[in-house]
C-alpha cells in the first residue's frame, strides 16, 4: 500500500521562485480586515494560496511596516519615486518587476514564472 503525506512539499517547476507584492497602505497586512471585503484583495489572497501550493515563496510588504524591503529594491524605489503611491501595488518575481499600479492575475504571475523558468533553461 502506498501512502501519500499531506505534508510533502508539492513538486513543481516553480519551486525556489519568489513572488513579492509591495502593497499600497492598507488597514492590515492583507487588507481583508475592514467591514467590507474588497474583491480584488480577496482574489490576491486566493492567488497567494495557489502560488504557495505551487511551491512558490510569496511575500507581501507594506511601506509602513516593511520600509527596508522597499528601500532595498532599487526598481521598486524608482517606481515609487516616479509615480508615488500610484505605482503600488508592485509585483516582483525573483527580483524583476512584472507589474505595477495594479495586482496581477494568477494567470499573469504563472506566465511570468514560466517565462523566467524558460529563460533560465536556455
Amino acid at each position: 500500500m502506498n501512502t501519500i503525506s499531506l505534508f510533502d512539499a508539492p513538486a513543481t517547476q516553480y519551486r525556489g521562485k519568489t513572488v513579492e507584492l509591495f502593497d499600497p497602505p492598507m488597514c492590515c497586512s492583507t487588507g481583508l480586515c475592514g467591514p467590507t471585503v474588497d474583491q480584488t484583495l480577496l482574489d490576491v489572497n486566493e492567488m497567494m494560496l495557489a502560488l504557495k501550493a505551487d511551491g512558490v515563496t510569496v511575500e507581501r510588504y507594506q511601506m509602513t511596516s516593511h520600509p527596508a524591503k522597499f528601500t532595498a529594491n532599487p526598481q521598486v524605489m524608482k517606481l515609487v519615486q516616479q509615480r508615488q503611491l500610484d505605482a503600488l501595488p508592485i509585483t516582483v518575481i525573483d527580483g524583476r518587476v512584472i507589474k505595477s499600479g495594479e495586482y496581477p492575475s494568477l494567470a499573469e504571475v504563472r506566465a511570468a514564472l514560466a517565462e523566467q523558468a524558460a529563460g533560465t533553461q536556455k
